[in-house]
């Protein structure tokens, strides 16, 4: 964050500034555009989004509970939201919190979700808040090769354990798909195998639907 500055009169000259003060043109214009200097831009814009478990126990159409809550595009915007926001640890049983690229909804019908999977880490309760925190970060850092592969990730917390899973945009593409799981994986130093299910097939089976890929 940019230091506060004192700022004079235009009329001051500069042998009257302090060490390190900003000359300001009066309108505030010198001290906005410090801020836009210190700020750090993200490749792209992200939306976090919350499910409200509450709202799973009415019938109601699925994904009309899930509701965007802030996008950011700035690594401050992020910190500052990620620090004053409930740790998936901290949220209620049906819970799911979802941080997805800007203009993608977390909802399977979303044309660019449609046809894509999902890579999935389970972990026992409390334990999901550091592998969600090191994916966000890997996400909004951009550091995964196959990056315009992906579309978010969403940490759900359900009672007999935690789960962190990274949506797809096409899950065709096998090459990308094995790619992000791997990386992923090295990403949360996580040693167990990891599947990936597509999304159709989930949605045509009662079960749990089989991986169609695992790392």
């Amino acid at each position: 964050m940019a230091e506060d500055t004192e700022t004079r009169p235009a009329s001051a000259g500069a042998e009257e500034r302090e060490e390190g003060e900003i000359a300001d043109d009066g309108d505030g214009s010198a001290a906005a555009a410090a801020g836009r200097v210190s700020a750090h831009p993200l490749e792209n814009a992200w939306t976090f989004w919350f499910d409200n478990p509450q709202g799973k126990s009415r019938a109601v159409a699925w994904g009309s509970t899930i509701h965007p809550i802030h996008t950011f595009s700035t690594v401050e915007d992020f910190w500052s939201l990620y620090n004053n926001i409930h740790h998936p640890s901290k949220l209620n049983v049906g819970a799911d919190f979802h941080c997805f690229k800007d203009k993608i909804e977390p909802k399977w019908e979303d044309p660019i979700c449609a046809n894509g999977g999902k890579w999935t880490i389970s972990c026992g309760k409390g334990k999901s808040d550091t592998f969600w925190l090191h994916t966000l970060l890997a996400l909004i850092g951009e550091q995964f090769d196959f990056g315009d592969e992906i579309c978010g990730a969403v940490v759900s917390v359900r009672k007999n354990q935690e789960r962190v899973a990274i949506w797809t945009k096409n899950a065709a593409n096998e090459t990308a798909q094995i790619s992000i799981g791997k990386q992923w994986k090295e990403f949360l130093d996580y040693k167990d195998s990891i599947g990936f299910v597509v999304h159709e097939d989930a949605k045509r089976s009662d079960k749990a639907a089989k991986n169609r890929y695992t790392v």
